[in-house]
């Protein structure tokens, strides 16, 4: 998650663990006003959040460790990747964390594998719930938002007097197509 030009999150709810009842499952629900929405949208770089809602139970895994599991849910907008139109998302997300006392970090190196369970976290004395809403929905945001109907066209480029070159002629096989081609023609 980034942080706003102050570099102070655009919405933070620090839960202290050691508050946690040891015993049984927390259960918390965040649903950040219309102005922590606009933040959290000029945080993420689109145009708007217009509902979020993050419903969270934070249960102890044995004596020293937690699981975090909610919900997320979201209408965000975000411009078109081809005409820049406002394209309206709704996101409905599962979010997981599971912070552990005895984390060991991977290793580092020029190679190294990605851990097969990569909500494992390192167990912090504060949990920022807020952070966590605000990295599940910038992971979740659409990469490439596109307005219905909103197609990209073939890019033609080329110096005057000469042939253009398309996108069919740049593609991988299309040469190999057209040797295949000649030489059916050839052995008929």
């Amino acid at each position: 998650m980034s942080d706003t030009p102050s570099g102070t999150p655009a919405f933070t709810h620090p839960v202290r663990v050691a508050d946690l009842p040891s015993r049984k499952p927390s259960r918390v629900t965040l649903s950040p006003d219309a102005e922590v929405c606009e933040a959290i949208a000029a945080d993420l770089g689109i145009e708007a959040v217009r509902k979020l809602r993050f419903d969270v139970t934070l249960k102890p895994m044995g004596k020293r460790d937690w699981q975090l599991d909610g919900t997320l849910g979201a209408t965000v907008v975000q411009a078109c990747v081809v005409t820049l139109a406002p394209v309206t998302t709704r996101i409905d997300e599962v979010v997981s964390r599971s912070y552990v006392t005895d984390y060991t970090p991977a290793p580092d190196g020029s190679e190294v594998e990605m851990p097969e369970d990569d909500t494992v976290e390192p167990l912090p004395a504060v949990i920022d719930l807020g952070g966590v809403m605000t990295e599940a929905l910038a992971l979740a945001l659409p990469l490439y938002p596109r307005a219905d109907g909103a197609e990209v066209g073939q890019a033609v480029f080329t110096e005057p007097g000469k042939a253009a070159l398309t996108d069919e002629d740049v593609k991988p096989f299309a040469g190999l197509a057209g040797l295949r081609d000649q030489l059916e023609n050839k052995g008929e």
